[in-house]
């Protein structure tokens, strides 16, 4: 059995959680310094994440939906949440993450922000639909370049300075696409 622990520095910490809401990464969303996480995940879990994630966890909804992990994407500079999330709720979530908010989607359209990208401080992996890989017209149903530009401006990503691998990951995937 591969255990993961040999591949990662030791300063990495890992924890096994026992919870019965086993897809984590639809039921949690976090950046480094907060997570929002579904109403009704274990006590355990919870403080397990706070205390290997050195995070504050908050049970928390998006536009009604407990899987947070899947209709939010967060990073430390912003967060994109399901398009349908009212500007009251944006706000509040927004106050409590102490990060901007903006509701829309990935894919052409998937609410599912979560599960159709990930981003960190200074890159984000938006991708295609997958229950649709070709579209009746022909085209893959990737993210559009509108859906990009708004991902780009609220995670600030425009903002840093671009390192080479950065930049030429974004040149490669350009060139892939055209």
């Amino acid at each position: 059995m591969f255990d993961c622990r040999n591949s990662l520095p030791d300063s990495v910490r890992i924890q096994r959680v026992e919870e019965r809401l086993s897809a984590l990464g639809n039921v949690i969303t976090c950046n480094d310094y907060v997570a929002l996480v579904h109403p009704d995940l274990d006590r355990e879990t919870e403080e397990i994440l706070a205390d290997v994630l050195k995070v504050e966890v908050f049970r928390q909804t998006v536009s009604d939906n407990v899987l947070v992990g899947s209709y939010a994407a967060l990073s430390n500079q912003g967060g994109l949440v399901h398009p349908k999330t009212t500007i009251e709720d944006q706000d509040e979530l927004s106050s409590l993450l102490q990060v901007p908010l903006v509701a829309g989607t990935v894919n052409r359209g998937s609410d599912v922000v979560g599960a159709g990208m990930v981003v960190n401080d200074w890159i984000v992996f938006a991708g295609m639909d997958t229950t649709t890989l070709q579209a009746e017209d022909g085209f893959r149903q990737d993210t559009t370049s509108t859906e990009l530009s708004v991902i780009e401006s609220v995670f600030k990503l425009g903002d840093a300075p671009q390192g080479a691998v950065t930049t030429a990951m974004r040149d490669s995937l350009i060139d892939s696409m055209t």
